[in-house]
């Protein structure tokens, strides 16, 4: 068994070990020294990885406990489609991936359901589903954490859903990298234009790694976008072998391993995309990426020093659900387990 094999097993066992002690919550972030999970009743925005990483356990193992396991949380995200946020994506894609085997799960039909409510808040004025007010704050903002997974529900809702997709693709890469620094969120104001909104900042540590994989699950005819998201200073740095594995999840704070967790996945989508000299090296990359954090900060089927919340000081060194669920797949991918776009 490969240093990656092994891994994979052990982030997934420690999956089931978690699920069977949950009675019903969803995991949001655990301690780092007692492994003690914060939980939520319903999921919050994290809980499609939770579901995916279910999903992906049920997968590998063939065990129809796991399988039934994984379609149960699956069908627990069906309330969030009535949410008023651009999360759904992250909920509905991937909490939905790996494949809806048989008629008992909900996995095809609750991704039909996203994909219309989706195209259904979407705003032709502003070009994108706005980020909503589920969570707090101003509802009309431009959030690259809303793109990944967003798009691809889009375009599941029909020639309309395709151009709403569109659109909200090319607005958000045109706000996020229209300038040398990546800037994550913005507000529209009622001119039609939009100003740069303070939350999450620039610098955060996710920008570069959600518009990566937004950017990586775009069709094969969408090489010019690839190209000019890979041309971007900020981008191009973090995919460049001599940066650290790790990126901070501001200048001078903690590490995030869980945006490093995110980039290497995108990394091996963009690879499967790319020329046979941009595959290599992006693949290279993805599995030092990988490989780090493997051997610095994965314990026990835990991966560490993710940073959910820096600017109020939640959970700033902790194992996270998200950082969780994409080692697992980068994993799954780089030993060909599963298939690049298998989410």
């Amino acid at each position: 068994m490969s240093w990656a094999e092994k891994a994979l097993a052990e982030l997934l066992e420690r999956a089931g070990a978690v699920e069977a002690d949950m009675g019903g919550r969803w995991p949001l972030y655990a301690d780092p020294a007692s492994g003690r999970w914060t939980t939520t009743a319903r999921g919050s925005w994290t809980g499609g990885f939770w579901a995916g990483l279910l999903r992906l356990r049920a997968v590998m193992s063939g065990d129809p406990a796991d399988r039934a396991a994984a379609i149960s949380r699956t069908a627990s995200l069906a309330p969030w489609i009535r949410a008023d946020t651009g999360t759904r994506g992250l909920i509905f894609w991937y909490g939905t991936a790996f494949g809806a085997a048989e008629g008992d799960d909900p996995a095809a039909t609750l991704r039909q359901r996203a994909a219309r409510a989706c195209l259904d808040a979407y705003v032709p004025e502003l070009g994108l589903v706005p980020w909503g007010g589920a969570f707090g704050g101003p509802r009309e903002l431009a959030r690259v954490d809303g793109l990944p997974g967003l798009t691809q529900l889009l375009r599941l809702a029909g020639t309309g859903g395709a151009a709403a997709a569109r659109t909200q693709l090319d607005l958000q890469f045109a706000l996020t990298a229209g300038g040398r620094r990546l800037r994550p969120a913005w507000r529209a104001l009622p001119d039609g234009t939009w100003e740069p909104h303070p939350t999450p900042p620039p610098g955060w540590s996710r920008t570069a790694a959600w518009l990566s994989l937004a950017v990586a699950d775009t069709g094969t005819g969408d090489g010019d976008l690839r190209r000019a998201l890979l041309a971007h200073p900020q981008v191009a740095a973090r995919f460049a072998a001599p940066a650290p594995a790790v990126p901070l999840a501001r200048p001078g704070g903690p590490p995030d391993t869980s945006a490093a967790a995110i980039e290497a996945v995108a990394a091996l989508k963009l690879a499967a995309r790319a020329d046979r000299e941009g595959a290599a090296r992006l693949r290279d990359r993805a599995a030092a990426v990988l490989r780090e954090l493997v051997a610095e900060h994965l314990r026990d089927g835990r991966l560490l020093d993710g940073c959910y919340d820096l600017e109020h000081g939640t959970a700033t060194r902790h194992e996270l659900v998200w950082g969780d669920f994409f080692l697992a797949v980068g994993l799954a991918v780089l030993t060909a387990a599963i298939a690049p776009f298998a989410c």
